[in-house]
């Protein structure tokens, strides 16, 4: 783990799930394979935490770890400052929120929600007022004596999480709820749930391999690789402030060209990179020789003339231009053939070069973000 991941909010209040040195290996021997490597995190109550990755990265195995559907190799797993390593997921105080809604057909509205309830043997005037009160939170309680399938998808998913919420979860899970839904459509739900998360103050653990959503909806987010955490931090942190490789090409778009450190001109960094010398604010931990990986967000770069003043600036041929509506994303061909794109505002004073013409891109110093690993 990078030695500046934070792993609690600033601020917090108690604990709502520890993983202390947790593991997930599947296989034996020679073939191990960590899905979850030696993770250790707190989420606090009342949070909204994300788990945010490529397939295959172990999001999804510890949440069904937290949900008691996987159990760990090794380490703890802690709800509410007690250990529930072992214990079944029946026996934990949380929900979970799948994809795919799995409500009974044969139910209405109603019955669906208030199923697990009946189960347990609560009794019928119990079960009426909270299965309500589950409706009411999510705005479905017009619909309590419909079918599910005179229902949408959007509307479905609210009964899924109603039906999760009225066991009165400390945690709820949610494993990619909005998959199966249109794009205008799930980015209703992300703020629908996310009002509602702050509305009941219930820990929301979720799940998912969209960056957009997670930036959306998330207090923090966990950046997950080969089952290794690589950054967890706040969006605005996590967008602007790449800890690394992985997650600085991971989250949104981003220009990542490689440099070597050339020395220092008084406190500034001189660093070669593609052709260019640059000068760039000092980095105490970079030696002259040392290699290292600029990271430009696009929307921080624009075109300008040879008389710029005291910018950062890279110099080369001008590529292929793309408008999209807003902006027009342009690519400059650098002296090694490496390309900076450029999200530029249409409308604006400055005209774009043409394609094929010299071009030179520039930003702040301060946009740009220094990785060593």
């Amino acid at each position: 783990m990078p030695p500046d991941i934070k792993t609690e909010p600033a601020g917090a209040s108690r604990a709502a799930i520890e993983l202390i040195d947790i593991r997930k290996a599947f296989g034996t021997g020679s073939d191990t394979a960590y899905a979850v490597d030696r993770m250790n995190l707190t989420i606090k109550a009342g949070e909204f935490f994300t788990f945010l990755g490529p397939s295959g990265c172990g999001k999804t195995t510890t949440l069904r770890m937290i949900a008691g559907f996987e159990e760990p190799t090794s380490g703890r797993l802690l709800l509410d400052g007690k250990d529930v390593t072992g214990v079944p997921a029946h026996q934990r105080n949380v929900n979970t929120v799948f994809q795919s809604y799995a409500l009974f057909p044969h139910l209405n509205v109603g019955e669906n929600v208030g199923f697990g309830l009946s189960v347990k043997g609560v009794a019928k005037g119990e079960i009426r007022e909270r299965v309500k009160a589950a409706l009411d939170s999510v705005h479905m309680a017009h619909a309590i004596d419909r079918k599910p399938s005179a229902l949408s998808g959007g509307q479905q998913q609210r009964i899924a999480l109603a039906r999760a919420l009225i066991n009165q979860p400390s945690v709820l899970l949610l494993d990619e709820p909005f998959g199966a839904l249109d794009l205008k459509l799930r980015r209703e739900m992300q703020m629908e749930v996310k009002e509602m998360q702050r509305r009941l103050g219930i820990t929301f653990i979720f799940v998912t391999h969209d960056q957009e959503e997670a930036l959306t909806m998330s207090d923090r987010i966990a950046v997950m690789n080969n089952g290794v955490i690589q950054q967890i931090d706040g969006p605005v942190d996590l967008y602007e402030r790449p800890t690394n490789r992985f997650t600085a090409g991971f989250i949104g778009d981003m220009n990542l060209i490689e440099g070597r450190v050339a020395g220092h001109n008084g406190d500034r960094l001189v660093v070669e990179a593609a052709g260019n010398r640059l000068e760039l604010p000092n980095e105490p931990s970079l030696r002259s020789g040392d290699p290292c990986t600029l990271a430009i967000r696009p929307e921080a770069l624009h075109f300008v003339d040879g008389n710029a003043g005291a910018t950062v600036r890279f110099s080369g041929t001008v590529g292929a231009a793309v408008y999209i509506g807003t902006d027009t994303v342009c690519s400059l061909v650098l002296a090694d053939d490496s390309r900076l794109h450029a999200r530029v505002r249409n409308g604006g004073d400055r005209p774009t070069p043409n394609p094929g013409e010299p071009g030179i891109l520039a930003c702040a110093p301060s946009a740009i973000r220094l990785l060593t690993q």
